[in-house]
């Protein structure tokens, strides 16, 4: 009979493969490839991501990791934008194309017909080729090649068909607003690869996010079914279930600590991946929590964690040369709890403010 894993033992393993549980001293490429990726629809939350992760990591530790094109910043799981280590980018990306085309019809309905994305692509490519472009300058070359057709129908095509990356900069947090795009292959110097297929995705998924179900891996990936990658691995996976009877698969050798395993307080920044790795997400927030982690727009806000459990939000408010820290838990805070996110929030505004003179760390 295979064993059950509680709710605690879950979110343990959980923290211990998302560098949660300690900072560990490692490279940021390194942590990044642990992490399958880090959600980067905005450009600060890997920074702080990272921060929370790595013993001593510095922005510019990531910066320069993006200039040596050894990390890069690309639309991927769930057709959003994400850091991923070169390797995994090359190998990984043709995986995902399925369920970006789809995601694309799904987006588009009426408004893809008379796409013809292939050659769309291609004069996307031609255009990307001879210099990096923002997407705002692209649709403008793309609409005067088809000027009958919705012009952010064009440039959501190129987004969803040809692997670009986003090119860093000098700006504060490596990538400004309106970053222009190049074409994947021309910025990393090599072609995209053929990996191996949907069983090297759930490997990937495995190592950052085990032990997790099939939904919970089609949750992260926006992949629509990844049971026949999960059927192929099976000999070589371990296999749990939870309380509820759901079967779940795990990498035989990776860490699965006790679930009395002593968990520090951490700050995760907007839609941090141990929010959105899963389909069940209990191991890490509480059901009746949920539903105060994102904003009406969708927004997945900033968190922080007691005890492993996400226990409430966060935002920095700023007032001249004064950083602020506002913290809102969900419910009512140990003296102890609230000593050690004083001493964290504290750390986290010299690294995410750290030309401010002064800081604080407010609980509403």
């Amino acid at each position: 009979m295979t064993d059950v894993l509680t709710r605690d033992q879950l979110n343990r393993a959980t923290l211990a493969r998302q560098m949660l549980l300690a900072r560990e001293k490692t490279t940021v490429v390194r942590a990044v490839e642990r992490l399958a990726g880090l959600q980067a629809q905005l450009a600060r939350p890997p920074f702080i991501g990272l921060w929370s992760r790595i013993e001593g990591f510095r922005a510019e530790d990531l910066a320069r990791a993006a200039h040596d094109r050894k990390v890069v910043r690309a639309t991927l799981m769930r057709g959003t934008l994400h850091l991923m280590t070169t390797e995994d980018f090359v190998a990984l990306r043709p995986v995902l194309q399925a369920m970006l085309s789809e995601g694309m019809q799904a987006v588009l309905r009426d408004r893809a017909a008379g796409l013809e994305v292939d050659r769309v692509t291609a004069t996307a490519r031609a255009s990307l080729e001879e210099q990096p472009r923002t997407f705002e300058e692209l649709r403008t070359v793309l609409a005067k090649a088809w000027p009958g057709l919705d012009e952010r129908a064009l440039g959501y095509a190129v987004r969803t068909h040809l692997p670009l990356v986003q090119v860093p900069t000098d700006t504060p947090w490596g990538w400004p607003g309106a970053a222009t795009f190049a074409v994947a292959e021309s910025w990393i110097g090599r072609k995209m690869g053929k990996g191996g297929g949907a069983a090297a995705l759930v490997r990937s998924y495995l190592g950052a996010f085990g032990p997790a179900s099939i939904r919970d891996a089609q949750a992260w990936s926006g992949m629509r079914s990844l049971a026949d990658a999960f059927a192929e691995l099976r000999p070589k996976l371990t296999v749990f279930h939870d309380a509820k009877g759901r079967e779940l698969f795990d990498l035989p050798k990776a860490p699965r600590p006790p679930g009395t395993t002593p968990a520090p307080v951490r700050f995760l920044p907007d839609y941090d991946n141990l929010l959105l790795g899963y389909a069940d997400r209990t191991r890490v927030v509480a059901d009746d929590h949920r539903a105060r982690l994102a904003t009406k727009n969708l927004q997945v806000l900033p968190t922080f964690l007691v005890d492993g459990f996400v226990a409430g939000s966060w935002k920095i408010e700023r007032a001249r040369s004064t950083a602020a820290l506002a913290i809102a838990p969900f419910e009512p805070l140990s003296r102890k709890a609230k000593a050690e996110l004083t001493a964290e929030g504290t750390a986290l505004l010299r690294f995410a403010e750290s030309d401010a003179k002064s800081a604080e760390v407010r609980f509403s």
